[in-house]
This record gives C-alpha cells, sequence and structure tokens, in this order.
C-alpha cells in the first residue's frame, strides 16, 4: 500500500492557473519538497537533484506513489503556481491533527521573521516577512502569513489570528503586537492574550511598573523565583502578577483585561551581571508559575526561526519569486514539525542535523521519522 499521509493533507491545494499535471500532481511536488527538506536539502535545485536519483525515485513511486520527477524549472514552476492562501490553510490541518484532541492552555506564540535573501534580488522591490504562529509546548509551526515589509506586520498578525483555531488557549506577542484590536481579536476567537507592553503604550507600561516596583504594593502580589545554571551562566528569573487593578485606568481600554505582571531577569556570568525587566498583560487571571511559563514560551517562534538559518540557511537562499520562497519556509516549517514530532515520539536525544543525514543517507529512515515505519 502506498503511504500518503503527507500529500493527502495537501490535496485540496489549488492554483493559480490550469495545468495538465506536468507528469505529477500539486500535492506530489509538496511531498517531494518536504521529504527533501527533512533530509537537509537546501534549495529546490538540491530537491530535485536527490529525487531524480534512481535509488530515490523508486523510493518515492514505492512509498509515496510518485510515479515521475520533473525536472528542476518543471518544480520551480509548480511551486509558483500553488495558491498561497490554500496552501497556509492546508498546513494548518495537517498540523491540527497532530494536537492532542483534550490539548488546552497550549501558549500560542506570534513573531516575524525577514527573509534576508529578498533583499539582495533586484527583481523584488521589498523583502519578504514572515509571521509565523507556533504552538510553544510542542514545537509546532502551525500557520504563517506573509507581508511585503515589517512594517506591516501587525495588520498581518491579525489577520492570521482571524483564521486559527485557538479556543482555550493563551496568545502571546513581543511589545510589537501589544495591540488592542490585536487583544480583541483574540479574546474573540475564545482564547486568551498575555501581551508584553513596552515604550509604544507608554502611559500604560508606566503605571504597571509604578505599581510593581512600589515596595509596599510589590510585596501584595503573588511571586516565584526560578533560577537555572548552564555553562558558567546563572539566570534568575522571578515573576510577580496581580489581579488588583480596579485603580489602572487603562483598563477599560483592552478588552477582559484582568491580571497584569512582570518578570524581573537577573543574569550572572563572567562577563559581569545584568538585569532587565519586562511588564505584561492579561485577560486571564494567572499564577506567577503560569507567567513564568508563558512568558518563557514566547521565545519558541524565534528558536524556530534560527532553526531555518541553521538548517536551510534561508537568508541566503536567492530565489527570485516571492512566492516561491514563500512556499519554501512553509515546507521547511513542514520538515522540522515532523522532526520534532520523532523525536518526542520516540524520546530521541539526537539533534535535528543528524536525523536530517540519517534521512538523506537512508531512505527508511524517513518512514521512521513521518511515522510509518
Amino acid at each position: 500500500m502506498k503511504n500518503n499521509g503527507i500529500t493527502e493533507y495537501f490535496e485540496e491545494v489549488e492554483t493559480e492557473e490550469e495545468y495538465n499535471g506536468y507528469f505529477c500532481r500539486i500535492p506530489e511536488i509538496i511531498t517531494i519538497v518536504i521529504l527533501g527538506s527533512m533530509c537537509g536539502l537546501k534549495n529546490v535545485s538540491q530537491i530535485h537533484q536527490w529525487a531524480a536519483n534512481d535509488r530515490i525515485s523508486e523510493f518515492l513511486k514505492e512509498k509515496f506513489g510518485i510515479n515521475h520527477v520533473p525536472c528542476y524549472y518543471w518544480i520551480l514552476c509548480m511551486l509558483k503556481m500553488i495558491k498561497t492562501e490554500t496552501l497556509n490553510k492546508c498546513f494548518a490541518n495537517w498540523v491540527y491533527s497532530f494536537i492532542p484532541k483534550k490539548a488546552e492552555n497550549l501558549t500560542i506564540s506570534l513573531d516575524g521573521k525577514t527573509i534576508c535573501s529578498t533583499n539582495r534580488i533586484e527583481k523584488i522591490e521589498s523583502p519578504l516577512h514572515i509571521i509565523s504562529a507556533q504552538i510553544s509546548e510542542l514545537g509546532l509551526t502551525l500557520a504563517q502569513r506573509s507581508t511585503d515589509d515589517k512594517s506591516n506586520e501587525i495588520p498581518a498578525v491579525q489577520e492570521l489570528l482571524k483564521t486559527l483555531n485557538i479556543k482555550g488557549h493563551v496568545v502571546v506577542a513581543d511589545a510589537l503586537n501589544c495591540q488592542k484590536k490585536t487583544a480583541e481579536i483574540i479574546i474573540k476567537k475564545e482564547a486568551d492574550y498575555l501581551l508584553c507592553v513596552k515604550d509604544n503604550h507608554p502611559d500604560l507600561k508606566k503605571d504597571i511598573e509604578d505599581f510593581i516596583q512600589d515596595e509596599v504594593t510589590q510585596k501584595t502580589m503573588e511571586s516565584i523565583s526560578k533560577t537555572e545554571k548552564n555553562y558558567g551562566r546563572i539566570e534568575k528569573r522571578t515573576a510577580f502578577v496581580t489581579d488588583n487593578i480596579s485603580w489602572l485606568e487603562q483598563k477599560k481600554d483592552w478588552l477582559n483585561l484582568c491580571c497584569i505582571g512582570a518578570v524581573h531577569t537577573e543574569i550572572s556570568s563572567k562577563g559581569g551581571n545584568t538585569s532587565e525587566w519586562h511588564y505584561y498583560i492579561s485577560s486571564r487571571s494567572m499564577s506567577p508559575q503560569q507567567l513564568l511559563h508563558h512568558a518563557r514560551m514566547e521565545w519558541s517562534v524565534e528558536s524556530m526561526h534560527w532553526l531555518l538559518d541553521v538548517h536551510f540557511e534561508e537568508d541566503w537562499c536567492l530565489v527570485e519569486d516571492k512566492t516561491v520562497q514563500q512556499h519554501l519556509n512553509m515546507f521547511r516549517k513542514a520538515a522540522i514539525n515532523l522532526i520534532k514530532l520523532f523525536k518526542s515520539r520516540t524520546e530521541s536525544k539526537k539533534a535535528i542535523s543528524k536525523i536530517m543525514l540519517d534521512c538523506l543517507i537512508d531512505s527508511n529512515s524517513i518512514l521512521r521519522v513521518i511515522g510509518e515505519n
């Protein structure tokens, strides 16, 4: 029986124009690119060379029902044909299938990444900026949305949130996306927000800061500290929370706002000591433990961005078409998702790079990673 576990989730992907198949269907092209990315291949040229190899093409035919691997040019053409919004929808539905049915209180972290290579291509007027939504505890990218410039990130985040099924979860975002409209959208999606407050809301930040830094009021707040030691670096994080915000004048401006908090981070290392405060507003009443957890999870999406650069050299990938760049970004995230699911399922301690190398050397490793062997 042919393995179509990946292919079937992309059967509903639509194209901008009709095509005769080029002896290969769009869902099969997507499968080839995701599998090639699982092998650590960095661009379409490498993926095509890998897939066209006699051993690999036979593997793709036997296990995935892909009878023909198109040439490099047609793979690029077909990637360009895909309607991005339908690909996004299919991708999200695929990721939803990995989430345990009873999962709740997960952290959905949001952040954007500029594909730096698109800033060096003459045909592209502005660099491609992609907003990603990450299920932090699972390490899975859930969805993404692109914009032509980082300055457009706020509306892009808001549009992305409207498409997500985030009921019962906590959405965390950086200070740029600490916006009243964003908070409203999150609440309407039956989720909660935890937003970092900085100088883009100076009055709100000052009021929260003055309250928390006051020695008398600070003693009335719940707090907890956690210390971690790594490679000669000691990091102490202390969280403070309170539901006592009837005094906060801006409370009426933020839908369902019921809790404020702060995380004080103190770092000691050979290079010296540092100390910084981050202030938060939330629509969910939180314990200090919960604040520490969800605030820390915000970094998950930035970790994923780092993985894209480390394993795929994404910021150096010169593809003279934004649509293709966007789709490759999504397929790389799909590959990382599959590898992270494999590591979680098998409790493997292997580095992602070594698992990718296993997949490149031995096709059966691909089947093990996707859970079909």
